[in-house]
């Protein structure tokens, strides 16, 4: 019997100002980590803010299939009974992802150390992903792992009887890989320590030292002995930078706007897009900043404000990866043009960011020009029009905030995976003003 699937559209109305107080949801990142680390430890872990999202239950209920108990998630809340660093149950059946890279590549770091085999599945856009990034360094730890031809998935982890600790570069920046090889290494001989080309994520380190796991950290090195013990903790997840940044662009470009988003993680290894737009010309204030649970929080205050393009800093492609595609719309909105440069892991999300926001770009009538390794955008009016996703959430809620900008409606195709990372969009962004109405 064939299940047809059906379409979600967004259709944005032009025009608009982005007002009041709001509060995306919970990190993806810090949710997904909260997971998997909670899973492990000795005791329970309490979560709130938890994200929610089809992404992270896709994680909660892989380790529910490894018989960890957990409870919840309700309105954020949840408890995770952990069952410590070897007491994970061989599943029954294969552990499906969804559309999660990130549980993906950090799953396979946790089951390369177990003592059983399993099996990781995805979704149509997960399978296509590349994961030789992963599994070269992992099977230098002696890791056992099988993939498709092309290094994608499904991925057999097999049990081997012991990893070892390595000293690895990571020849491109990636928080995904770094993590990955230290849930690795917590089940290695020895030390694992990963030296990083350009600073990353680091919320895995900072999650590590709240379940009092011994971390050493340097500039550029991360190391941990394996063999140690996680204490179950309490974890307080921020708003999602990378969520808010969809409206601190929208409260920017559209005129006579003043936004305030509450409780937003600030981390400094997230921060690039902040820097970027305040380097535009964008006018973004943090407020009530304080800590919780290692990590920096604040509330951002966005006022309406002119933007200049910018060549943006090598530097800071890293720390803004997940928030180029409405980096793109803030491109397309400011005087003169941006470039983007160094970007080319963007090929490699769920669809590929450097073609779909080009595609899109161009159909809303900006100039555009495409680079292996990222794109230079001429600032321009926006005409209204159709633009296709590809299924990415991020490319998707990116275009609807063009259409605040836009002469004409603006219909964004391929909007089902949204949920993923912000359940709520429609209804949050409608109640800063965004015109925008799903269709199915």
């Amino acid at each position: 019997m064939t299940v047809e699937v059906t379409e979600i559209r967004y259709v944005v109305d032009p025009g608009g100002r982005i007002t009041g107080n709001t509060r995306v949801p919970g990190d993806k990142s810090i949710s997904h980590r909260a997971v998997i680390l909670g899973a492990i430890a000795e005791g329970n872990t309490r979560v709130s803010n938890l994200l929610e999202g089809t992404d992270v239950l896709a994680t909660v209920a892989a380790f529910r299939k490894m018989s960890v108990q957990i409870e919840g998630p309700e309105s954020g809340e949840m408890l995770i009974r952990g069952v410590g660093l070897h007491g994970l149950s061989v599943p029954s059946e294969a552990l499906d992802l969804g559309n999660s890279g990130t549980a993906m590549r950090l799953m396979t770091g946790l089951l390369a150390g177990q003592c059983f085999d399993s099996r990781l599945t995805g979704d149509r856009s997960l399978s296509r992903r590349p994961m030789r990034r992963v599994i070269d360094p992992l099977t230098l730890m002696g890791a056992s792992i099988e993939s498709t031809a092309q290094g994608t998935p499904p991925l057999k982890v097999r049990s081997v009887d012991r990893l070892s600790g390595i000293r690895y570069v990571l020849p491109v920046a990636s928080a995904q890989v770094k993590s990955a090889l230290l849930l690795a290494g917590l089940y290695s001989a020895g030390e694992t320590c990963i030296e990083e080309p350009r600073p990353t994520r680091d919320h895995t380190e900072r999650m590590l030292a709240g379940f009092q796991y011994p971390c050493e950290r340097t500039d550029s090195t991360v190391c941990l002995t394996g063999g140690g013990l996680l204490r179950g903790t309490e974890i307080d997840v921020p708003a999602d930078l990378s969520s808010a940044a969809f409206f601190i662009v929208a409260a920017t470009i559209a005129a006579t706007s003043r936004l305030r988003l509450h409780s937003v993680g600030i981390n400094p290894t997230r921060t690039g897009v902040i820097e970027i737009l305040r380097s535009m010309g964008a006018s973004i204030e943090t407020e009530n900043e304080h800590e919780i649970c290692g990590e920096p929080i604040a509330d951002i205050v966005v006022r309406s404000a002119p933007l200049r393009g910018v060549k943006v800093p090598a530097d800071l492609v890293p720390l803004s990866i997940d928030e180029f595609p409405i980096l793109c719309i803030a491109a397309a909105c400011a005087a003169g043009t941006t470039t983007i440069r160094g970007a080319s892991e963007l090929r490699h999300k769920e669809s590929d960011r450097i073609s779909s926001m080009v595609a899109g770009l161009r159909g809303l009538g900006i100039d555009t020009e495409e680079f292996d390794d990222g794109m230079s955008i001429r600032g321009g009016d926006f005409d209204g029009g159709v633009v296709n996703s590809f299924g990415d959430h991020r490319v998707a809620m990116a275009f609807c905030v063009a259409g605040l900008r836009a002469r004409s409606p603006v219909e964004i195709r391929d909007c089902g995976n949204v949920v993923t990372s912000f359940p709520g969009f429609i209804r949050t962004a409608s109640s800063c003003g965004l015109r925008i109405n799903e269709r199915r």
